[in-house]
């Protein structure tokens, strides 16, 4: 199912948690949504699933209106799954018996939803496990059993909050593939929210960036991280530093140096521009494209030195990505190779 939001807004004692969300989410669609905790993902997210009730906008699920003035359609008419954080099992039910339960709600009796969640249990791997408790899972398969669950319950939207973050780092990548594999074998339209902005690059069709209530931005992964829109999501996606230039008959200048620079147009004066690691390689010291900076610290990242340089003491330091080890404090010339200029 499509998910229409209009002008969803939402308050708790007084205080805004919603102010205006918009959006439309495609059929099948992958859709994230990114923020700091506090921002207002999860008070979304149970406006969707009909968890909470909307002091004003509206929620159309496909072609239906499932919130609204006068409108609330309780959950479970919804046709929606939702995975939390802590995946929510029955400690006292087994593997088959959690993903079962959907579908004994339903009405099936226990031995057709048992055949039921062992199709679904098929499907995520986990059919060796289906008499084991979720005490005896790892979190990988814990999560797993969770999407399971959402499958056998019919879900046309699944709704998915931070279901990754108490992972360790290495299986949070492997889940990151699986939940791609579900989401194709499933169909279903899926939003997922995180705090992670990696994370939700890493998984979305199209991912929308929050703060205080609102969307900033929604475009997909490559959109968000190569042309922001704003300073806020640039400072937020990615690695990068925000700096004030000079635009003026079509250049771009940088701490009084022309510097070469995408997303030119807009008016002309004082403009912000976004610079990420690609952007900058060492350059030659004295030459006249170049900016003389000082390292502020160097962190080694695998592979790679992550430099911080610091080329005027009241702006950020930039951020750049080096072959050989540097220390803090060390002297380093840079050549900008390419930016954002920010829209206006």
């Amino acid at each position: 199912m499509s998910i229409s939001l209009c002008d969803l807004q939402k308050s708790f004692g007084g205080k805004p948690a919603l102010a205006g969300v918009s959006a439309e989410i495609a059929a099948g669609e992958f859709f994230a949504i990114v923020g700091a905790s506090g921002c207002g993902k999860s008070t979304l997210l149970r406006l969707i699933a009909g968890l909470d009730e909307p002091d004003d906008g509206e929620i159309h699920l496909g072609a239906r209106q499932v919130s609204g003035r006068g409108v609330h359609v309780p959950p479970e008419a919804r046709k929606v799954g939702f995975v939390f954080q802590s995946y929510a099992l029955w400690p006292h039910l087994d593997v088959r018996g959690n993903v079962a339960f959907p579908a004994e709600s339903a009405g099936l009796s226990r031995g057709e939803a048992a055949r039921h969640a062992d199709r679904h249990l098929a499907t995520v791997a986990l059919s060796d496990y289906a008499t084991r408790k979720p005490a005896d899972l790892s979190g990988g398969q814990r999560q797993r059993v969770a999407l399971a669950r959402c499958l056998a319950q019919d879900a046309g939207t699944i709704l998915m909050d931070e279901p990754l973050a108490n992972l360790d780092p290495h299986l949070r990548h492997v889940m990151e593939d699986e939940l791609v594999a579900f989401h194709r074998q499933s169909g279903a339209t899926t939003v997922y929210i995180t705090h992670d902005q990696r994370e939700a690059m890493a998984v979305a069709d199209r991912m929308a960036v929050m703060r205080d209530g609102q969307f900033l931005q929604v475009g997909t992964p490559g959109e968000i991280y190569e042309r922001p829109q704003s300073a806020a999501v640039a400072r937020f996606i990615g690695q990068g530093a925000v700096l004030p230039v000079e635009y003026r008959q079509g250049r771009v200048f940088l701490l009084g140096r022309p510097v070469s620079m995408r997303g030119l147009g807009g008016p002309e004066g004082p403009r912000e521009a976004l610079f990420r690691p690609a952007d900058l390689v060492p350059g030659a010291e004295g030459l006249p494209e170049c900016l003389d900076g000082r390292i502020v610290s160097a962190l080694y990242r695998g592979g790679h030195w992550e430099a911080k340089v610091a080329v005027a003491e009241d702006q950020p330091p930039l951020t750049l990505h080096l072959l050989q080890k540097v220390r803090a404090g060390e002297a380093l010339s840079l050549a900008v190779r390419g930016g954002w200029l920010l829209p206006d």
